[in-house]
């Protein structure tokens, strides 16, 4: 499902799952159990990447179609540890976007403390509300997390999604490199934020990220019952299969 390598200390992560490297049951449990494991790892900091010309284009929605409500009630939860995992983890993460960055796709490269998109190599947006689905409670704070306030309602309620210029515009990403050079470049912003106090640096994000996680303690479990009830309901569903149909 992903590969994971040591270069000059920092921990590559590269998602090899399917055509889309689409988010599943199966790859968000890998992944969050990937993130956790590189908490006590050697590694300094942490990169993640797709193959070829996608990053993560999002949830397999055909599965969420094809298995219904059952699959859909064990996936939010897996989904939830897997933003949790990556956008809490206490060591530097960067996101190296190598192409398609969907739903979400973009809400994993956003968990990042610093997005990295390769120049002319696709497209990134969050389309929740165009899939006609919300999002979960903690997929929307790391969009808000992420995204200039100025730009935050325009990113979540359009559905648009960017190309890397207008990306950088709106803050999705940090930074625009040429393909060919994205990996080096990721690996150079991992090691230069590894060269920080370790215990500084954790401590600090944890502080930065508090808010989220006190919205997170006091309703998130909430919101994500009814996102769920959302999710699995047999009109969303059809919306969903119609949306699959339509792309």
């Amino acid at each position: 499902m992903f590969d994971l390598k040591l270069q000059n200390g920092v921990a590559v992560v590269a998602i090899k799952h399917g055509r889309g490297n689409t988010l599943d049951i199966e790859l968000c449990e890998a992944l969050a159990k990937c993130f956790d494991e590189l908490r006590t790892a050697d590694a300094r900091a942490v990169v993640i990447t797709g193959q070829s010309r996608i990053f993560c284009a999002g949830v397999d929605l055909k599965r969420v179609t094809a298995d219904g409500i059952d699959y859909v009630r064990r996936f939010i939860p897996a989904l939830h540890r897997l933003s949790e995992a990556v956008f809490f983890h206490p060591k530097p993460v960067v996101a190296a976007i190598n192409g398609y960055t969907i739903a979400g796709g973009c809400v994993l490269a956003c968990c990042a403390d610093r997005r990295i998109m390769a120049r002319g190599r696709g497209r990134i947006g969050v389309i929740e509300l165009l899939v006609g689905v919300p999002f979960p409670a903690l997929a929307l704070e790391v969009i808000r997390f992420a995204v200039p306030s100025r730009h935050f309602s325009e990113v979540t309620l359009s559905g648009a999604t960017y190309d890397s210029a207008a990306a950088l515009e709106r803050g999705l990403v940090d930074e625009v490199v040429e393909a060919d050079a994205l990996m080096q470049h990721a690996i150079a912003a991992a090691e230069k934020l590894a060269l920080l106090p370790s215990l500084a640096f954790a401590h600090t994000k944890g502080q930065m990220r508090l808010p989220v996680a006190e919205r997170m303690e006091r309703s998130g479990a909430e919101i994500d019952k009814r996102v769920a009830e959302i999710w699995s309901d047999p009109e969303t569903l059809q919306g969903v299969r119609d949306f699959v149909e339509r792309s």
